[in-house]
């Protein structure tokens, strides 16, 4: 067996996709369904099968096996997608490399490159150059522990440290420069540190690999006091969040996500047991990073610093979390603290309690809107205008209008106007695209209840498959389908599926997604009745074909005065027609 389907074989497509995707069982064929991770979405379409180790999305029509799931989600090349899969499950990789290609073989020295900079950093932080920033560390109260779990480590001054290992470990100049690590000198030859004299906090991917860097100012004359990685061919900040690969589980389990602004805050709340927080890095949040947490939770608590730039940005952040239909908390802390300091000064056990009653984000919203506009008649009605699109995003009608009504009473706005408000905006508002409804099926019916028949029972494969003729599939909209099934019809399980989808070209392959997620039979013997039905329903519609394509034949041999001929074509009718008799039953 070829290693990839190996691979394949050995791997539950359900628990791989979990760990990205809150699935939830669908009947009791093997069916999961959850938000799809791919696109925006608040109405879940994105269904795993099981059974056949396959996803499909019917919203926004991704699908394919493990291997591609993980390339799509994770942003992979195919020998990168197969090198995780077998690393995580424990599956030795074949020595030879004939799935690696040059972006393949530059991601995984980028990799390395980062791996050796986070040793290099840590190395750094303990070293007699390291105690400036040891000593910073114990001055915010950051514990060993917590040094050690994130691995904070601390760049040479000179700008050399990276470089000389680099060199000293072979890399050439051109993957140097396309790690962000290093820098090529503007005036003059060489190449210098990217980061220099500052504490250092590694960036994972989600599953745990260093990919970039966040160094920040130890002095407060040191500007900027954050320096970040710059995009690479591993790095996209912009899809992002900083700590998910450690927050992942938590968020999961609680179905709740806490988001914070910066690195020493997520180390700080990560200190305190609040375990699912997570921030983006060095930059404002995007909706990619919103649609990672909604694919792991339905609630997000904003927690951002208390100062005029963390409010903006927290209503920022509460507008891209409408769009994506999350509920929302919001926790501002007393005393200007951000999380950071509020644990240090407070406690762990009082934080946590603030994250378990964070209020909802509509009074926050309200309390913003008043203290902006003035409190006149006027100012209060400005005041609800400026709330009313966040009050539309709500999905909910009644919850919408219940909203809407106590923000009114919280500003002190007539009930009247509230009517009066919501029927503008609706006359005004288009009638959006129904962009989640799932499409019309263009595979006939009889075609996919055979081919799911027979995709989802060997059994039924076996018997009928034979006995399914070319002639029967004449015309069959999904015919390379079962031309292709009958090439496989030795294997069983996974196996048949995954060599069955790999004699066939995109298009046929998302029509096989299509049946396969589709699938809602009841079990295998279901399966066998009913591959059963279709043959003899395909057998009877032949039959009536060649019926009356005799019949036809009769009439011009008599018109043309052929009657030896036409006497012929009615013998041959008049068996058929009595077949067809035996075969209804009569």
């Amino acid at each position: 067996m070829e290693f990839v389907d190996q691979l394949k074989s050995s791997i539950d497509i359900v628990k791989v996709a979990g760990e990205y995707v809150r699935l939830n069982r669908v009947g009791t064929t093997g069916q999961y369904r959850g938000l799809c991770p791919f696109h925006q979405e608040k109405t879940p379409s994105f269904n795993v099968n099981q059974p056949r180790q396959i996803y499909k999305c019917f919203g926004c029509g991704v699908g394919g096996d493990v291997l591609k799931f993980v390339m799509e989600i994770e942003g992979l090349t195919f020998y990168e997608a197969l090198k995780q899969l077998a690393e995580h499950n424990g599956i030795p990789m074949p020595k030879r490399s004939e799935y690696s290609d040059a972006e393949t073989r530059l991601r995984g020295t980028l990799h390395e490159m980062h791996a050796l900079a986070a040793q290099v950093f840590q190395d750094g932080l303990r070293s007699p150059q390291g105690a400036e920033a040891r000593a910073y560390l114990a001055k915010r109260g950051v514990p060993q522990e917590m040094i050690e779990t994130f691995g904070i480590g601390f760049a040479d001054p000179a700008g050399q440290a990276l470089l000389r290992r680099f060199s000293d470990r072979g890399f050439a100049p051109d993957q140097m420069e396309q790690s962000g690590l290093v820098r090529r000198r503007q005036e003059g030859s060489g190449f210098y540190d990217t980061f220099r004299g500052r504490l250092m906090f590694p960036i994972h991917n989600e599953t745990g690999k260093v990919i970039a860097f966040g160094g920040r100012a130890m002095q407060d004359d040191q500007q900027p006091k954050y320096v970040n990685s710059p995009e690479t061919p591993i790095y996209r900040k912009s899809s992002v969040l900083y700590n998910l690969h450690r927050a992942r589980d938590t968020v999961r389990k609680q179905n709740r996500a806490v988001l914070v602004e910066g690195y020493m805050d997520v180390i700080g709340a990560h200190a305190a047991g609040v375990r699912e927080v997570v921030a983006s890095c060095g930059t404002a949040l995007t909706p990619h990073q919103v649609r990672t947490m909604h694919r792991l939770a339905g609630t997000v608590v904003v927690n951002y610093d208390p100062d005029a730039a963390g409010a903006n940005a927290a209503e920022k952040a509460i507008q891209l979390l409408l769009d994506e239909g999350l509920h929302i908390r919001v926790l501002t802390l007393e005393g200007g603290l951000d999380p950071d300091e509020y644990v240090k000064e407070r406690g762990a056990d009082a934080y946590r309690a603030r994250v378990e009653s964070a209020g909802g984000y509509f009074h926050w919203l309200a309390d913003r809107a008043r203290a902006r506009f003035p409190k006149t008649t006027e100012g209060r009605m400005d005041a609800f205008k400026f709330l009313l699109p966040s009050v539309q995003k709500i999905h909910d009608k009644l919850e919408r209008a219940a909203v809407a009504n106590d923000i009114a009473s919280y500003l002190g706005v007539e009930p009247g106007v509230v009517l009066d408000q919501f029927k503008r905006m609706a006359a005004e508002r288009r009638a959006p695209a129904p962009v989640e409804a799932r499409p019309a099926s263009v595979i006939p019916p009889m075609e996919r209840i055979l081919l799911g028949a027979l995709l989802g029972n060997d059994e039924a494969r076996a018997e009928v498959l034979p006995r399914l003729t070319p002639e029967l599939t004449e015309g069959f909209f999904t015919r390379e389908i079962f031309e292709a099934l009958r090439h496989v019809n030795g294997l069983t399980g996974p196996a048949a599926f995954s060599a069955l989808e790999a004699r066939l070209n995109p298009p046929a392959q998302g029509l096989l997604h299509e049946v396969i997620a589709a699938d809602d039979m009841s079990g295998e013997e279901s399966s066998l009745v009913q591959a059963r039905s279709c043959l003899r329903k395909l057998h009877a519609g032949l039959r009536k074909r060649q019926i009356d394509d005799l019949r036809s034949r009769v009439k011009i041999a008599e018109r043309e005065g052929r009657m030896e001929e036409a006497l012929g074509f009615i013998a041959e009718l008049r068996q058929m027609e009595k077949q067809s008799r035996e075969d209804a039953g009569e």
